[in-house]
């Protein structure tokens, strides 16, 4: 199973203070040897300027919906991912990359 930036996936995240899991997509944003850089994937609204909406959403595979997080990304191996959902769109994509740009960054 090859896994490429840029694909949503299922992973079953762990909970900040150990009480358990949940499984929920994951924007993979880049590859690092055998881990993943991930970003939560959520049916929430937008609550920041670093969350953005999916505007083909339906085409990328979600049920729903969803609203990527960019302030909250999970370190993961590549084998801890359960199943490939789809492909985030060029739009999207393009969104995301701007956000990260303009938002998402150091603050010292």
């Amino acid at each position: 199973m090859t896994i490429r930036p840029g694909e949503l996936w299922v992973d079953d995240i762990p909970f900040t203070d150990g009480s358990g899991s949940k499984r929920r997509p994951v924007l993979v944003l880049w590859i690092d040897a055998a881990d993943v850089v991930a970003a939560v994937v959520t049916t929430a609204v937008p609550r920041s300027s670093t969350d953005v909406p999916l505007t083909a959403w339906q085409a990328s595979g979600l049920r729903a919906a969803s609203t990527v997080r960019l302030s909250r990304l999970d370190c993961l191996q590549q084998s801890l991912l359960i199943a490939r959902i789809g492909t985030i769109s060029p739009a999207d994509a393009q969104t995301i990359t701007q956000v990260w740009a303009n938002v998402v960054k150091p603050d010292f």
